[in-house]
């Protein structure tokens, strides 16, 4: 049975047909719709579905967001702006006529890295660095998801009480930080308005205040993986995201932890599957695996 997979972002949506043995196929993407509105979300995702839907059985979903009742719920509001309460799964049964099952964007890539693991370790984390910072958790080889929804959502953990407020309307979280929308926020003079894209590149080119607020968020993310340790004891944490897989990145996130305590070290690996991982878990769920 082939599984049309979709994830939805906070700046891209992407579909693919999936095959029973983790094959992707005709992968498809786009630029998430600017205006964010559920009349624009719907549209985009019936032009990117339509070609594939036919070869497909089901419908999986990894999406953004707090996934309860097949309702789309934004814990942090700017990343989907006006799409809160969106009827996820009932919109695309409509557009598909195929059974539909959606998930969170990072719970969904936790499961598919927990799978690349070959089953060695039951407990593991997962944490995706982007345009904001989420995360799942497996214990006991089960993928936590939680009753509303909200398991895993790491990013909005307190990381300085003095810091940037967040989108979700905390003070201070990790995502306002160590995001990429955290990286930008927080540049000024001469890297006023740039994105956290190019303030990669012009760390690479050895900008100081680039470096500094790479190092920042690296630093926030390390602290994170030390709490992490602490509440779950997880194995191993996979970090991903367009941030996490940086050039350089993971690197400087292993060094900070090194400076923690050594009850919360922890093996740090890059996403197996890389930006697909979503993608990728969400059709191992509809597969029941």
């Amino acid at each position: 049975m082939t599984t049309l997979a979709i994830d939805i972002g906070g700046t891209k949506l992407a579909v693919a047909l999936v095959d029973e043995d983790l094959r992707i196929r005709d992968r498809r993407e786009q630029p998430t719709p600017a205006s964010k509105t559920p009349d624009a979300l719907r549209a985009a995702l019936q032009v990117l579905i339509e070609p594939l839907q036919r070869q497909a059985t089901r419908v999986a979903i990894a999406s953004t967001g707090i996934i309860r009742a097949g309702e789309l719920r934004a814990i942090n509001p700017l990343n989907l702006g006006g799409l809160m309460h969106f009827p996820l799964v009932q919109t695309l049964t409509d557009l598909t006529g195929l059974p539909t099952l959606a998930v969170n964007d990072a719970q969904a890539a936790a499961w598919a890295e927990y799978h690349a693991l070959g089953g060695k370790y039951h407990d593991m984390a997962f944490i995706t660095v982007s345009t904001g910072v989420g995360g799942g958790v497996v214990s006991n080889g089960k993928l936590l998801t939680g009753a509303g929804g909200l398991a895993g959502h790491v990013g909005h953990t307190l990381a300085d009480p003095y810091g940037p407020q967040c989108g979700c309307g905390r003070v201070g979280c990790v995502e306002a930080i160590a995001s990429g929308r955290g990286i930008a926020a927080a540049a000024e003079g001469s890297l006023a308005g740039c994105d956290a894209k190019t303030i990669f590149i012009r760390a690479e080119q050895g900008d100081e205040q680039a470096c500094q607020l790479i190092q920042r968020s690296a630093c926030t993310l390390a602290r994170l993986i030390a709490d992490v340790k602490a509440t779950t004891d997880c194995q191993y944490v996979v970090i991903g995201g367009s941030v996490g897989l940086a050039e350089g990145y993971l690197a400087q996130v292993k060094a900070w932890l090194a400076q923690e305590p050594a009850t919360y070290h922890v093996k740090l690996l890059a996403a197996h599957y890389r930006h697909d991982a979503g993608l990728l878990g969400a059709a191992l769920l509809a597969q029941g695996e």
